[in-house]
């Protein structure tokens, strides 16, 4: 087994801001190399070797590595130095049901798990305070990033102004096809539907386009969740140059990411996670 090869990037000095990718542990199949997510169905041995493996790049201990059980809500989780204290079960309680969490406490590591789901960082840097948002399609519509936004102006004071923001790897318009009745929960909840929605060929299994026996291709709306969650985030009032998009779509590149469309749902997670130095 490898250490773990991560994907960093470049928020600050201050923090330590990183994707994991399918490279460096010791999982197998659909879960190889390195996955860190409890609720998929890999083997706990091998969870816990690749979580001891990415705390010791961190430099940390393990308790210190702490990302929730995600449930496609809204639900914000402060953790703060008193989480450090409780036990096991007291925590795995706290982290049931929450797809964002964020701390103010240094050398503790907190993130969220993906898929092809759109993870966010995002980092206070007046109030040394960082947060890990895991926006499905689903949190996306809700405005699960302005509700963390909201979450940490309470918690910390933050102002949305002076935030720098971090949108990871996750499936890219391009790739994101939707039914009809996801289109229209998006329009319904008040998105330009323009800025954010495309109609392209349908995708066959083989991922290619499906023409029909007219020669035409059947048309299907596509989502941008980038944009959706960058659209969110200047909303909130976050400028547009303190917002990176990495602009990795995992569906295209499942070979180095995990993609539930290309893999199943059985398959590794990534941790898209930050850290206060």
């Amino acid at each position: 087994m490898t250490d773990p090869v991560l994907t960093y990037y470049d928020i600050s000095p201050q923090v330590v801001a990183f994707s994991t990718t399918r490279r460096g542990g010791c999982s197998v199949g659909n879960y190889g190399e390195f996955n860190v997510n409890y609720y998929c169905g890999d083997k706990p041995s091998h969870i816990a070797a690749n979580r001891l493996a990415l705390c010791r790049l961190l430099q940390i201990s393990d308790d210190r590595l702490v990302y929730p059980h995600q449930v496609h809500g809204t639900e914000v989780r402060r953790i703060g130095k008193d989480f450090l204290r409780l036990g096991d079960e007291e925590k795995a309680q706290l982290l049931e049901g929450v797809d964002a969490v964020m701390t103010d406490v240094r050398q503790l590591c907190i993130g969220v798990s993906t898929a092809d789901c759109i993870p966010i960082l995002l980092y206070d840097e007046d109030h040394q305070a960082v947060c890990a948002i895991h926006a499905g399609w689903r949190g996306t519509v809700a405005r699960i990033a302005m509700k963390a936004i909201e979450t940490m102006s309470r918690a910390y004071g933050t102002d949305a102004a002076h935030l720098k923001a971090m949108i990871g790897p996750g499936i890219s318009l391009d790739s994101f096809e939707v039914g009809d009745e996801v289109y229209e929960q998006f329009a319904a909840a008040g998105f330009t539907m323009e800025k954010i929605a495309r109609r392209y060929p349908a995708l066959a299994a083989n991922h290619q386009p499906a023409a029909l026996n007219s020669g035409h291709a059947a048309q299907k709306w596509h989502i941008d969740l980038w944009a959706c969650n960058r659209l969110q985030l200047e909303e909130a009032g976050i400028s547009s140059e303190n917002i990176q998009v990495v602009g990795i779509c995992t569906y295209q590149h499942s070979d180095e990411f995990f993609s539930a469309r290309r893999l199943g749902i059985d398959s590794g997670r990534i941790l898209t996670a930050i850290l206060l130095r």
